[in-house]
């Protein structure tokens, strides 16, 4: 059965991209615990991380990373936390999160009426800062 995030990626259901490569795609959750939470995705639709190739996964983590310095520069993020939860989608998915404390990674906190135009400017921030060519 095809993932809601198979879904976003071919463009079926809308989603708010800040990044794409022939890898992965990174795009904002709707329920976000923080501003920025972002979900980098392989177009691979493989359910536990540990079943994606090497590769794959390595190349997702790159993009974790550079995800997580754009975010470092348009919020002022004390720290960029990178979690592997395995939940609610099965399809493997990397929330990368700009923190300021621990307390700030709490998956019941998400919240899911963010308007649209704020998370439409969280996007448009972060893909500013990624630059053009989505590099450092």
């Amino acid at each position: 059965m095809t993932t809601i995030f198979s879904r976003i990626i071919a463009g079926e259901l809308p989603g708010r991209f800040v990044y794409r490569d022939d890898i992965c795609v990174a795009f904002l959750t709707i329920a976000p615990i923080c501003e920025g939470h972002t979900l980098v995705v392989p177009r691979a639709e493989v359910d536990h991380w540990v079943d994606l190739d090497p590769d794959t996964i390595a190349h997702c983590t790159r993009v974790a990373r550079l995800i997580g310095l754009a975010q470092r520069r348009a919020f002022a993020a004390e720290r960029i936390s990178l979690i592997i939860a395995g939940l609610e989608v099965p399809h493997t998915h990397l929330h990368v999160l700009p923190i300021r404390s621990e307390s700030d990674i709490d998956f019941g906190r998400a919240d899911a009426s963010v308007p649209g135009e704020v998370l439409d400017d969280v996007a448009r921030r972060l893909r500013e800062a990624l630059g053009p060519d989505g590099s450092e």
